[in-house]
C-alpha cells in the first residue's frame, strides 16, 4: 500500500514526482501553480489532437496531393495558393525571394559563359565544329557559310562578367548547409588559375536544390517586428550589407544586358539549341529591372522564380467556401517532387488523398528528362498520367489535370518548332497550338477512359506557368467538390 505524497517502494515515479521533503508552502503554492499550468497545456494539445481526429472525420480538412514530373510547375502552383490566402506571409518572404530571382539571373549568365566556353574551344580543335553553317549573312557571319567568331570585346565582356560565378557560389552556400546532401550535390569548385578568359572552367554546376525541410527563406531576410501589423517589403532587406550579392550583380548590370542582347551571341546559343527563355528563372529580358540597387520582386517575379525542392513538403491552407462563405474547410496540399528517384515516395500518400492536382508541362514536348536523356519529357508525363489514373488506391480518387505551360508552347510553335518531329503519333496535323492542344487533351482524356478502375469526371485545364492556374484550381476543386460532373 502507497500513502498519498509518500513514494512507495515499487513505484520508482514517485520519487520524481514527491514534493521536496522540507517544502515550504510558498514553494508549494509555485509548485502547484505550475503543475496547473503544465495540465493546461497537456489539455490543450489533447484537445487540438481530438479537433483535428474529428475534422477529418466530418471531411473538413481536404488533402490534395500535387504529382507531375520535376519542373512541370508544381512549386508555381503552390506559390499561387499562397498568395491568394496568406498574401501577408508571401510579402515577407519577397527578400528572400529576391535572392532566388537573382541566383536565376546569375545562373542564366552562367549558362551563356559557358557556350561561349564549348564554342570557343570547338572553334579552337582541329577535330570539333564550333557550330553548323547558317544561311543568313551577318557582320560575324559570311554569306559564304564561314563559322561565327568571337571577338575581342566578346573576350573583355567575359573577363567582366566572372565575378558573377562567385556571387552564385555565395549564394549557393547560404541555401544549403555545408555537409548537406543538397551542398554536396549542387557546390561548384573554386575558379582559380584560369589560364584564359575563354577556357572551359570545369565547374559546370546541377542545378540547385534545397531541401524542403530548411527554412531557407529566413537566410535573407532581416528581423521585422512581428507585433507590426504592416510593413514595407523593402524594410526586410539589409541595404547596407557589403555582402549583399545585389551590389556586384548591379554593377555588372551593363555588361550583362550587353551580353544577352549580343547578336553573336544568340546565334551561338541557337546553333547550341540554348533556349534560355523557355526555362524556369528566365529574367534576362528584365535586367535592368532585377538588377537595380533596391529592387524588390514583384508577385510575378515570385511566381516565374525557379528554386528546386527535395524531399516532401506540407502545405496548409484556408478556403471560404457555401452561400456568403460560411464554411471554411482547410486544404492541405503535398508536394511530393517529381524526380524519377523520388516517385517511389508517392504511394504512402494515396490512402486519404480528397484529390490529385497533375501537372503535364505540354511546352517539353521537344526535351528529354534530365535523369534519363533517352526520355522525352513529354511521353513520360503521358506514361506517369497512364500509372495514375489506372492505380487501384486511387480509383475513388478526383484527379484534376493541368496541361501546363502553354504560353511557352505556343513560343515554341511560332518559332517553327515541329510538333510532329518529336511526337510521330501527331501525324501531319497542322502545327498550331488550337490543333496541338486539342490532340493533347483528348490523348490525355483518352487514357484517363481507358484505364481508370472505374468512371470518373475529366477535369481539365490549359494553363500557363504562373497566371491561370489559381483561379483554375480553385474552380476545379469546387466542382469536385460539388460533384459537378465535368464531360470528358
Amino acid at each position: 500500500m502507497v500513502l498519498a505524497g509518500k513514494p512507495g517502494r515499487d513505484d520508482p515515479l514517485a520519487h520524481v514526482t514527491a514534493p521536496p521533503p522540507d517544502e515550504t508552502e510558498e514553494q508549494r503554492q509555485v509548485r502547484l501553480m505550475e503543475e496547473a499550468e503544465a495540465q493546461r497545456v497537456s489539455d490543450a494539445i489533447d484537445y487540438d489532437i481530438q479537433q483535428e481526429k474529428a475534422a477529418n472525420f466530418r471531411g473538413d480538412i481536404i488533402k490534395v496531393l500535387l504529382l507531375g514530373q520535376s519542373e512541370s510547375g508544381k512549386s508555381t502552383t503552390l506559390k499561387n495558393f499562397q498568395l491568394l490566402n496568406s498574401p501577408k506571409a508571401f510579402k515577407a518572404e519577397r527578400a528572400s525571394w529576391r535572392a532566388v530571382v537573382l541566383l536565376n539571373v546569375v545562373r542564366s549568365i552562367r549558362t551563356i559563359l559557358e557556350a561561349m566556353s564549348d564554342f570557343h574551344d570547338a572553334q579552337n580543335s582541329p577535330t570539333l565544329s564550333p557550330s553548323r553553317p547558317t544561311t543568313s549573312p551577318s557582320s560575324s557571319v559570311s554569306s559564304s557559310g564561314s563559322f561565327l567568331r568571337l571577338s575581342p570585346e566578346h573576350l573583355k565582356l567575359k573577363l567582366r562578367l566572372l565575378p558573377l560565378l562567385q556571387v552564385e557560389e555565395s549564394l549557393i552556400r547560404k541555401l544549403t548547409p555545408p555537409g548537406s546532401p543538397e551542398f554536396e550535390s549542387t557546390h561548384l569548385s573554386q575558379i582559380t588559375n584560369l589560364p584564359s578568359p575563354f577556357a572551359s572552367q570545369n565547374v559546370k554546376g546541377k542545378e540547385i536544390a534545397v531541401n524542403s525541410q530548411f527554412a531557407w527563406k529566413g537566410v535573407f531576410s532581416k528581423v521585422v517586428s512581428s507585433t507590426r501589423d504592416s510593413f514595407d517589403s523593402a524594410e526586410l532587406v539589409d541595404w547596407e550589407d557589403p555582402n549583399d550579392p545585389g551590389r556586384i550583380i548591379h554593377a555588372c548590370s551593363e555588361d550583362m544586358i550587353k551580353l544577352w542582347k549580343d547578336p553573336t551571341i544568340q546565334k551561338i546559343l541557337r546553333l547550341q539549341q540554348i533556349r534560355l527563355e523557355d526555362m524556369g528563372g528566365f529574367f534576362l529580358d528584365d535586367l535592368e529591372r532585377v538588377t537595380s540597387p533596391r529592387y524588390i520582386p514583384t508577385n510575378d517575379d515570385i511566381l516565374r522564380a525557379r528554386l528546386k525542392t527535395l524531399g516532401v513538403s506540407e502545405h496548409r491552407f484556408k478556403f471560404k467556401e457555401g452561400f456568403g462563405g460560411t464554411i471554411t474547410r482547410e486544404w492541405r496540399v503535398y508536394d511530393v517532387g517529381g524526380q524519377r528517384s523520388l516517385r517511389a515516395a508517392w504511394a504512402p500518400y494515396f490512402d486519404d488523398v480528397n484529390c490529385i492536382l497533375f501537372l503535364a508541362p505540354i511546352s517539353a514536348f521537344d526535351q528529354v528528362l534530365e535523369e534519363d536523356p533517352t526520355v522525352n519529357r513529354l511521353e513520360d508525363s503521358v506514361l506517369l498520367w497512364k500509372s495514375i489514373v489506372s492505380n487501384k488506391l486511387l480509383a475513388a480518387t478526383n484527379i484534376v489535370l493541368f496541361l501546363n505551360k502553354t504560353d511557352i508552347l505556343k513560343q515554341k510553335l511560332q518559332a517553327g518548332i515541329k510538333f510532329a518531329d518529336h511526337l510521330v503519333s501527331y501525324g501531319d496535323r497542322p502545327n498550331d497550338f488550337e490543333s496541338t492542344s486539342y490532340y493533347l487533351r483528348k490523348k490525355f482524356a483518352q487514357i484517363q477512359k481507358d484505364k481508370s478502375p472505374q468512371r470518373r469526371g475529366f477535369f481539365c485545364h490549359m494553363t500557363t506557368v504562373t497566371c491561370k492556374i489559381r483561379s483554375c484550381a480553385r474552380t476545379s476543386l469546387k466542382a469536385i467538390w460539388f460533384h459537378d460532373d465535368v464531360p470528358s
